[in-house]
């Protein structure tokens, strides 16, 4: 697929768009970052994510994929002869799924809370963090990757919240280590 054109619609702290270029960096696609100013988004954004006007979008020879989950997906299929993302087999792929989507419907939501709960009680935003990250650790066990021996879709999926884990503390009065 050397002739294909592959460009990364993004804005360089999301956690979201950290997926994508991940992945592609794992697949060694080359492509065209283009910086997003969210409070002024480009015609290209509006014009290639008209549903939901976020990033990260990747565009693959003309066509958007948006969501990043579904994008780094797309990205393992589309390039499949280097660095496999998800399992090939059946079942160790929908696990895979699940989790991903445990990690955006169940630790996103929960983190946000531990640094921006204002009438909530943030003793629970924290418990119910640490919670997840337990349920994280137990499905991880002694394993060096979600994936096993082979980093992968899980670990995509998550990796971007790591660089956020010191705020989480901060503001939070915690410690994940801990």
């Amino acid at each position: 697929m050397a002739n294909d054109e592959v460009i990364l619609l993004d804005f360089w702290p999301s956690m979201f768009g950290m997926r994508l270029r991940i992945a592609l960096a794992e697949k060694e696609v080359k492509y065209e970052y283009k910086e997003e100013d969210l409070r002024n988004k480009s015609p290209l954004l509006l014009q290639m994510n008209p549903i939901h006007k976020k990033i990260p979008v990747l565009i693959h020879n003309g066509k958007p994929v948006c969501e990043s989950n579904i994008a780094v997906e797309y990205i393992d299929e589309v390039w499949k002869d280097k660095a496999p993302l998800l399992p090939s087999d059946p079942y160790e792929r929908a696990q895979a799924r699940f989790w991903a989507d445990y990690i955006d419907k169940k630790l996103y939501h929960s983190s946000r809370k531990t640094w921006s709960t204002k009438e909530e009680d943030p003793e629970a935003a924290k418990k119910d963090f640490i919670e997840i990250l337990k349920a994280l650790e137990g499905v991880l066990g002694d394993r060096p990757y979600f994936g096993g021996d082979n980093f992968g879709f899980v670990d995509i999926a998550l990796i971007g919240f790591y660089g956020w884990f010191y705020a989480y503390e901060t503001y939070g009065g915690f410690s994940t280590e801990t």
